[in-house]
């Protein structure tokens, strides 16, 4: 049973370094040595758990895509108590997330223009997620409007380049701008 549970936090503390340092530095600037070396593991435990980068690559982004969740079920939550709909709520958690000590923008976005590689495991899970988080939205976006919108596609446009233009512009006002457009969207849908 010990053994076990060392196994499984040494899994945990590689996944949260790799998370870390991807996420901070690129996926390709990271080497396999640092993480072990930062995660303060052996060689041969990371091995164990992770054959090869590419699998541990996969797996951070499994790993994320929880975090990534649960921050923005968890803002939209503490948000919608203020705004009146929920995806103005949705849009003052983006703001939060561009607004986070350490943003480098959208980790699936960076992992895909990285890789490169459309075939590559990791693009192909962060096309899923991206579907996923779209599927979030259009339910946010059915919340405010009242049935499946068919906007919803452009709001989650709106939210990607709003990711972008704030790490390019470094300011999270592009959740505002993102914001403002969504909502005259769906005042659209709804005829107002």
């Amino acid at each position: 049973m010990g053994r076990n549970r060392e196994t499984s936090e040494a899994r945990q503390r590689i996944l949260e370094t790799a998370d870390r340092l991807f996420y901070q530095d690129g996926i390709r600037a990271v080497g396999i040595d640092r993480i072990i070396a930062e995660a303060g593991v052996a060689k041969m435990s990371l091995y164990k758990h992770f054959p090869s980068k590419d699998d541990l690559i996969l797996a951070v982004l499994k790993y994320r895509e929880q975090g990534v969740l649960e921050f923005f079920r968890s803002a939209v939550e503490r948000h919608g108590r203020k705004a009146k709909h929920p995806l103005r709520a949705f849009f003052a958690a983006l703001k939060d997330f561009f607004e986070s000590p350490g943003f480098r923008g959208c980790p699936f976005q960076n992992a895909a223009v990285e890789l490169a590689d459309p075939a590559h495991p990791a693009t192909e899970f962060v096309r899923g997620h991206k579907q996923r988080f779209s599927e979030f939205l259009r339910g946010l976006v059915e919340e405010t409007v009242g049935k499946a919108a068919a906007v919803a596609p452009a709001v989650a446009i709106l939210v990607e380049g709003a990711i972008v233009t704030a790490v390019i512009q470094g300011s999270p006002e592009a959740a505002d701008v993102a914001r403002g457009a969504a909502m005259e969207l769906v005042g659209g849908e709804k005829g107002a």
